[in-house]
């Protein structure tokens, strides 16, 4: 057996500003409700959340809002530990109601707005959430036909007031987010993130990225995602930073918002990358003070392109739902194209076994999976350590470099898709015999999903993408469809799908 390989000793002291350390505590906060109720007191007339349509709160108003927002949760009779699911597009109100559900102590599960039905009822079997919170009427009717006694409310939470219990009052142990994954076997399954998990990753953000309460950050990521959510709403508030928050991501519109935010800040995955330089939108990013690339890889001709146009060198970064963020470029240092950079303040990174499999622990992993101790088993090292089924190398002065994926996993425009998943759909339609899904290199979504189908008379593209319309969210829908006589197996049936990737098959037609 290969024995494992550690990250060299001081990686993440090479993110800390001269004269700090790092205390996943925060100081004694132990939890994100404490440390946002510290941020309430100390600059209640900063400004904390705005829109785009101009709507702005301080931390004054966020914890009025948030206060009124869980007093009415309370009232509607929702307790600590209770899960909430929430399902919107990024807005203020969502904003309020997810903040409220922290500092009550209840427990939020972020959904996808692009799930469909199937997808939004097995989320409500597994985590069984009293409340849903969603903004749009189809979404809100398939969670009551999943079940018929889940309150579903707006974001807006039109509900009675009534006073709040006390607040902020959570353990730092106690679940506050289960994150929504999968497996190889395609079947969604919870990280339960604990108030500790969430506080630990953002601050050891907040030192690497020196965020302080100045920045200002244009976020045009969803808040269901943990890009968006862990990082850039928790970021920002527990910073004591400000937001803008945009419902979509467009490339004008991130241009108005930077300009009327004076913004510092801009978060995004590669494929926004990508149709910021395609729009010439790029060289209006010049006054911010950094620019984040996740949730994918990003081509290194992408990074040198955003570079050549903005003149913001990208600082690229890599984590997971299981553990928020991982690993970092320096802001002081060199960011370098094609890695991830190197572990963050208070996180451990080793490679194991052969192909090299990268394993982490810290304050900021998650514990386990929502009722799933069969997954744990899996995941978990007999001597602690979480199993991230990424592959990676380190370089001699300690930048990971993520070298592929254990699992199959396709990371389409910063989302994840499971092949499983996406092969069950699929194989439903009545012409298609038997089907192989891949990732195909993509410069605009880093991978598209790619159908391989054997059939007599297989759909094309758009009679398959109708089909699956109700069945799979879009971005988990084949973009490429290859019509093939057999798939390729070995000797015992199974289809060997790097031949698919490496082009060993040719497509009919």
């Amino acid at each position: 057996m290969i024995p494992p390989a550690a990250a060299p000793p001081g990686g993440s002291a090479r993110h800390l500003p001269p004269g700090t350390s790092f205390d996943p505590t925060a100081g004694g906060a132990g939890t994100l409700p404490r440390s946002w109720a510290r941020q309430f007191a100390r600059g209640p007339a900063r400004p904390a959340l705005a829109d785009e349509r101009g709507t702005a709160l301080d931390y004054r108003a966020l914890d009025t809002a948030s206060r009124r927002a869980a007093g009415r949760l309370h009232a509607a009779g929702l307790r600590a530990g209770d899960r909430v699911l929430l399902s919107a597009s990024a807005s203020l109100p969502l904003a309020v109601a997810h903040v409220a559900c922290l500092r009550l102590g209840l427990v939020a599960v972020p959904a996808n707005t692009a799930y469909r039905a199937p997808e939004l009822a097995h989320l409500i079997d597994d985590a069984r959430p009293r409340a849903a919170i969603v903004d749009d009427a189809a979404r809100a009717d398939a969670l009551r036909s999943a079940d018929p006694a889940i309150r579903v409310l707006s974001p807006a939470l039109a509900l009675p007031d009534a006073d709040p219990p006390p607040l902020d009052a959570s353990a730092p142990s106690a679940p506050a987010l289960i994150g929504y994954t999968s497996g190889t076997t395609g079947r969604p399954k919870g990280a339960v993130l604990s108030h500790a998990n969430l506080l630990a990753s953002v601050e050891s953000l907040r030192l690497a990225w020196r965020w302080t309460p100045d920045d200002r950050l244009v976020l045009a990521l969803p808040l269901f995602h943990m890009h968006g959510l862990g990082v850039g709403l928790h970021g920002t508030l527990h910073a004591g930073a400000f937001a803008l928050l945009l419902p979509q991501f467009e490339p004008a519109a991130v241009l108005r918002a930077i300009e009327r935010s004076r913004a510092t800040l801009f978060f995004g995955v590669p494929t926004m990358y990508h149709r910021l330089v395609a729009a010439d939108a790029a060289r209006e990013m010049r006054g911010l003070r950094l620019c984040v690339s996740g949730s994918a890889a990003l081509p290194p001709d992408l990074h040198s392109a955003f570079e050549r146009a903005s003149g913001q060198r990208i600082l690229e970064r890599y984590g997971m739902t299981e553990t928020v963020m991982l690993v970092s470029n320096p802001i002081d240092g060199e960011r370098r194209p094609g890695s991830v950079g190197v572990p963050l303040p208070g996180v451990e990174l080793r490679l194991a076994g052969a192909p090299a499999e990268i394993q982490v622990r810290g304050p900021n992993v998650f514990a386990g999976y929502w009722q799933r101790p069969d997954a744990d088993a899996a995941s978990f090292t007999a001597d602690g350590w979480f199993r991230t089924g990424d592959l990676g190398e380190i370089d001699a002065d300690g930048y990971l470099r993520i070298a592929g994926r254990a699992k199959e996993l396709i990371i389409s425009g910063g989302y994840n898709v499971y092949p499983r998943e996406v092969e069950e759909a699929v194989r439903a339609h009545p012409a298609i015999a038997d089907v192989a899904v891949v990732g195909t290199p993509s410069a605009e979504w880093g991978e598209v999903v790619t159908a391989y189908v054997e059939g007599k008379a297989p759909p094309d593209l758009a009679d398959l993408r109708r089909f699956l319309a109700d069945r799979l969210a879009p971005y988990k829908q084949p973009r490429i469809v290859h019509a093939v006589e057999a798939l390729p197996r070995n000797a015992l049936g199974k289809v060997q799908k790097h031949r698919l990737r490496d082009g060993a098959v040719t497509p009919e037609g």
